[in-house]
């Protein structure tokens, strides 16, 4: 693998700088953990959980704080608004083109990243989580299967609180949220994980990325709780534009 550092450029070392000044203005972003010093600048892959729209912004803040400028897998729509998609893919984030026969290329161009030394950015749930307590969902195979394929470590990302600022359906109500942000500025905990131990080392082994993607999860799931102590099983912060679906609902290994 050619592990030569990916340099991000200035575009995309700026947009973080940006991001981590709105969270601050509109929250109290709280990170700990780290990543290891040799891992920071890949290859990597990060993962997170994925709870809100405000999500992205929090991610980019977060990893400001830790040094790192992580390339992001991002849905195909972002990269169609004018100017946004035109400086996403100046600053080397991954356009995913979900339902569509050509989202298997999203893969090959992050391996591509990856064995380049970059940091890639995955919400391996596929969407915004659904599930009522608002805890990690079963995830997509997509993280685990790059980094069994190139061989790079997986370092969860947990982070609660973003659900606070904007709403499920935004921009619909992302006024309201916003200017209630504002007024509260909530805590946004952030945390960085330890590596996980993905217990395979082949994709082609059957079952392999399942199994991996299931520890992806896991640790998710474990990386959150000490985030949410209070709220266990519900959160106190009810978005009412939010659906419901427990079809996804993530079962531990045992």
């Amino acid at each position: 693998m050619n592990t030569s550092t990916w340099q991000p450029p200035l575009i995309w070392r700026a947009a973080l700088l940006l991001a981590r000044g709105l969270v601050g203005l509109l929250a109290r972003l709280d990170v700990t953990g780290d990543v290891p010093a040799h891992l920071r600048r890949g290859p990597l892959v990060l993962t997170a959980n994925h709870i809100s729209p405000f999500d992205p912004l929090v991610m980019a803040a977060a990893c400001q704080t830790r040094g790192i400028a992580p390339r992001i897998m991002a849905t195909a729509g972002l990269f169609r608004v004018p100017v946004l998609g035109a400086a996403m893919r100046h600053a080397g984030h991954i356009r995913v083109d979900r339902g569509t026969s050509a989202v298997h290329r999203a893969l090959d161009d992050a391996a591509s990243a990856v064995a380049s030394g970059s940091v890639i950015l995955i919400y391996p749930e596929g969407r915004i989580g659904l599930d009522p307590g608002m805890w990690p969902e079963r995830g997509k195979t997509g993280a685990a299967r790059l980094a069994l394929a190139c061989g790079a470590p997986v370092v969860p990302i947990a982070q609660w609180g973003a659900h606070e600022v904007l709403p499920y359906q935004a921009p619909r109500g992302m006024l309201r949220g916003v200017a209630h942000a504002l007024w509260r500025r909530p805590v946004i905990r952030v945390h960085f994980g330890a590596p996980v131990d993905l217990g395979e080392t082949n994709t082609a082994t059957p079952g392999a990325a399942r199994r991996a993607t299931d520890r992806i999860i896991d640790a998710l799931t474990d990386t959150l709780a000490p985030l949410r102590p209070d709220e266990p099983d519900l959160p106190r912060h009810v978005d009412p534009s939010r659906p419901a679906d427990t079809s996804r609902a993530h079962r531990r290994l045992s």
